[in-house]
């Protein structure tokens, strides 16, 4: 009787220990993770004139042109850093009722690129790499001579894309591949790959450079590609919001479905990160537009390594930078932005410096009119012509249902529609 007394007692203790030891080291979790909270500039001033102007156009172009073409998500827009407009619409599975919030994480498909693109040219400013350091600097077995981490956040590196290779070297889709899985396919069958080319000879977009970019973000910093961007930016900047996926988040994660509304299945290609996978919403992208703004995590000379357009051998106002899209004008201005596409789930995210003016469009039902949000800039100034600019998109891969590619939806102006299902928000 006395031993299982003290058998108990024993285990009583264990366990009160054991919970306070665990009570502890999340306290120091805590503590550290506040310790490393960076706090940004306050929004500036927009007069009640610019913001009733925004405000109200924004209105009518979410009413009368991106809800009736299927739009499923949300949209803000700001202006020297301040909410202007953000409105919300229909929910995160359908049909359901869990309705899509400030909240709600989507995925983002290719704007996750700018994460990947500036966590490496954080290490570049922190003195751990070099943009012009050849890939195989760091993995010998990269057989790809005059490939730099340059070119491959610049896509011009000329290697192929692993959303083709993959299936076309017989890879089992009954299973996932993983970024290694990329890298190796690609190192050992170079051989029978034809469409290589020289690097740094044009630009091709490539998703395969940014999944090797992630390998060497890990290489380098010893973290997982999810821990280095967690402890470098979500974590510091409070994108409570947002989070690489993974496999474990296969049952919380937002789903995707077609302009039809039918649901887009996972696939093998799925747990590849650093050219997709980030899931965020839109004012934690607004978060992340004002922390590369602020100074506070990367200097001017980074900035301007990441906004200088390196693809210049065709003419037009069209660019690429480091991980970013761009329009360059004559005067110099620039319009820096990234669109994303990844099964039903679509984005974009435009940046104008001059104007200090963010807009930003995040659906996970299939629609083109998300890429048509850069109408929205004549809002800011001059640059009425973009209106007729075809929008760039992710290139067409097999897993995407073709309907949703052919067909484009009518994009018909008509009186506001009612606000009921719709969460729109005023900010004065």
């Amino acid at each position: 009787m006395y031993l299982c007394l003290l058998l108990v007692f024993i285990l009583l203790f264990y366990f009160i220990y054991n919970q306070h030891k665990k009570a502890d080291g999340q306290l120091k979790n805590d503590l550290n993770e506040t310790e490393n909270i960076l706090k940004l500039p306050q929004p500036g001033f927009v007069s009640a004139y610019d913001s009733t102007k925004i405000h109200n156009a924004c209105l009518k172009w979410f009413d009368t042109v991106l809800k009736p073409a299927g739009f499923n998500g949300g949209m803000l827009v700001a202006k020297n850093n301040k909410i202007i407009f953000e409105a919300y619409t229909g929910t995160g599975h359908i049909p359901g009722n869990d309705a899509i919030t400030s909240k709600t994480p989507m995925h983002i498909a290719s704007v996750s690129k700018t994460f990947t693109a500036m966590a490496v040219l954080k290490l570049v400013q922190d003195g751990k790499l070099q943009l012009d350091d050849e890939f195989s600097k760091y993995f010998p077995a990269f057989n790809f001579p005059g490939v730099t981490i340059r070119c491959l956040l610049n896509h011009r590196s000329g290697l192929p894309n692993y959303n083709y290779y993959m299936e076309n070297f017989g890879w089992d889709k009954s299973r996932y591949v993983s970024n290694k899985d990329v890298f190796d396919y690609l190192v050992n069958h170079k051989a029978e790959m034809a469409d290589i080319t020289q690097p740094n000879t044009h630009f091709s977009y490539c998703n395969t450079n940014f999944a090797l970019l992630a390998l060497l973000i890990e290489k380098i910093t010893g973290e997982s590609y999810a821990e280095y961007l967690r402890n470098t930016f979500f974590i510091p900047l409070q994108m409570k919001d947002t989070y690489v996926f993974t496999l474990a988040d296969t049952l919380t994660a937002t789903p995707s479905y077609n302009w039809r509304g039918k649901i887009e299945p996972f696939n093998f290609l799925d747990q590849v990160y650093g050219d997709k996978n980030i899931y965020t919403t839109p004012r934690d992208l607004l978060i992340w537009d004002r922390a590369l703004k602020s100074k506070l995590v990367f200097t001017d000379t980074t900035l301007l390594e990441a906004y200088s357009p390196y693809s210049n051998e065709k003419p037009g106002i069209r660019n690429y930078g480091l991980g970013w899209r761009m329009y360059c004008f004559p005067d110099g201005n620039k319009i820096v932005y990234h669109n994303g596409w990844w099964h039903g789930s679509n984005a974009a995210f435009i940046r104008l410096l001059k104007e200090n003016a963010t807009i930003i469009v995040i659906g996970n039902k299939f629609t083109r009119t998300v890429y048509h949000a850069r109408a929205l800039t004549s809002l800011f100034g001059n640059y009425y012509r973009l209106e007729d600019e075809e929008p760039l998109e992710e290139p067409k891969i097999s897993n995407i249902n073709p309907d949703s590619v052919i067909t484009k939806p009518k994009l018909n102006f008509k009186k506001p529609t009612t606000k009921k299902g719709i969460n729109v928000t005023k900010y004065k």
